[in-house]
């Protein structure tokens, strides 16, 4: 009797796996550089913050709107530490000083990462605003839902490191003034 092969159908399986074009934020990379040495100088408020960040981020990964910015890395440190100093004032309130003073040292870690991101200046923010208004005029009627969606396109603001909320701002002065 001769001996054929056996094929299993586990190995007849193609696995893809998701590969996004998403790189990884140069800040979420910095911190876990900084996790490494935070356990190795045996760091315990910097290591549990940080671990608290890694875990966010990792959550945020399994959701609809993965960490793939600065930007949004930003926005998470942000929303951590205004966490973190409500938090201090609830225990402030609550009479134990201990832990209010554990939550403003947290706090002050993450405001430390926060100022790291480096985001576009307001005079530049506001030199490509007032350049896409000016292009508007001769168009017709300008509104501020059409400058935003002018000023975010690729070409111009795109791709840089700014804030929504601050873009949003200037357009409004430009247009008041304009």
């Amino acid at each position: 009797m001769l001996a054929r092969p056996m094929i299993r159908a586990s190995r007849l399986c193609c696995r893809c796996y998701a590969t996004g074009t998403s790189t990884t934020p140069p800040m979420l990379l910095k911190i876990r550089k900084d996790m490494k040495t935070a356990m190795q100088n045996k760091d315990s408020n910097r290591l549990s913050v940080l671990r608290a960040l890694l875990s966010q981020t990792l959550n945020a990964s399994k959701t609809s709107s993965p960490i793939n910015t600065d930007m949004q890395m930003l926005a998470l440190l942000r929303k951590s530490a205004n966490a973190a100093k409500a938090a201090a004032e609830e225990f402030k309130g609550a009479g134990r000083q201990d832990l209010a003073d554990k939550e403003d040292l947290q706090r002050g870690i993450l405001e430390e990462y926060a100022g790291g991101v480096e985001v576009l200046g307001e005079e530049e923010i506001r030199g490509a605003v007032e350049g896409v208004v000016r292009g508007m005029k001769g168009e017709g009627e300008v509104k501020l839902g059409d400058v935003l969606k002018k000023v975010f396109e690729k070409d111009v603001l795109g791709e840089k490191a700014v804030e929504r909320g601050e873009v949003a701002r200037i357009v409004r002065e430009v247009l008041k003034v304009g």
